[in-house]
């Protein structure tokens, strides 16, 4: 599954993959930038499917590589330097760079220039890859009941590179089973089980999250002291002792 491609939903993206369509038959010089794992690669290679791109980060003489060619893709092109003393013009050049701002001193050097938006501004985009990603890991791990991903535990702050990761996160949290959280709290407690006070120290793994979610489920503690058939004072201490609010 591609990370954003043609059919994005975002106004700004499909501005982007229009304008990069219309300058395939132009040799200019386009610059598409913005934070890094935001999808600009694959979404020009969406445009430009048989592109062959090279790492700014290897790049020792761009010029050189100018010289013997008319048609360059290049990603991560924050890494090269001095790119305003060479001429881009007459060649299709689509630079790719991770940068917070374009610098002032290479504007001149780009015909066309496009930001790619944060996840962060493309909600749409973000559902549509929490659906995607969601269904694939149902298919590969041959689960049939469906998954609810809640969206406020999931990650945007690296991206596309965060929200994957924090979406197998969630995955795997609302698919393990009792023998396999008893596994990990196992194999936990297996490496780090020493000292004189061992079980004190590691009750708050179980007492903590029980008591946090009981209280997010019923809303009232004395609701959950029934339901866990404490003391109401007793869970009051707990609650103290956790240091939960």
């Amino acid at each position: 599954m591609q990370k954003t491609n043609s059919n994005s939903s975002s106004l700004s993206v499909q501005r982007i993959i229009k304008g990069l369509t219309l300058s395939k038959s132009l040799f200019v010089s386009t610059l598409l930038w913005g934070e890094a794992h935001t999808g600009k690669q694959t979404l020009v290679r969406s445009v430009y499917p048989k592109a062959e791109f090279i790492d700014g980060r290897k790049i020792d003489n761009l010029k050189d590589i100018l010289d013997s060619n008319k048609e360059i893709f290049i990603y991560n092109f924050e890494a090269i330097r001095n790119i305003q003393s060479i001429n881009l013009e007459n060649r299709r050049v689509v630079a790719i760079a991770n940068y917070d701002k374009v610098p002032s001193s290479i504007e001149s050097s780009f015909a066309f220039i496009y930001n790619m938006p944060p996840l962060t501004d493309r909600f749409n985009d973000v559902q549509n890859f929490i659906n995607g990603f969601t269904e694939e890991l149902q298919d590969e791990l041959m689960i049939k009941d469906e998954i609810d991903i809640d969206v406020k535990h999931l990650d945007l702050s690296q991206n596309f590179k965060s929200l994957k990761i924090s979406l197998h996160r969630e995955f795997i949290k609302k698919t393990l089973s009792k023998q396999d959280i008893e596994e990990i709290l196992f194999d936990y407690f297996y490496d780090r089980i020493e000292g004189k006070n061992s079980y004190r120290e590691n009750l708050s793994l179980y007492e903590k999250p029980l008591i946090e979610a009981g209280l997010k489920r019923f809303k009232s503690q004395l609701k959950l002291s029934e339901v866990l058939g404490l003391n109401r004072n007793t869970l009051r201490k707990k609650i103290h002792e956790h240091n939960i609010n």
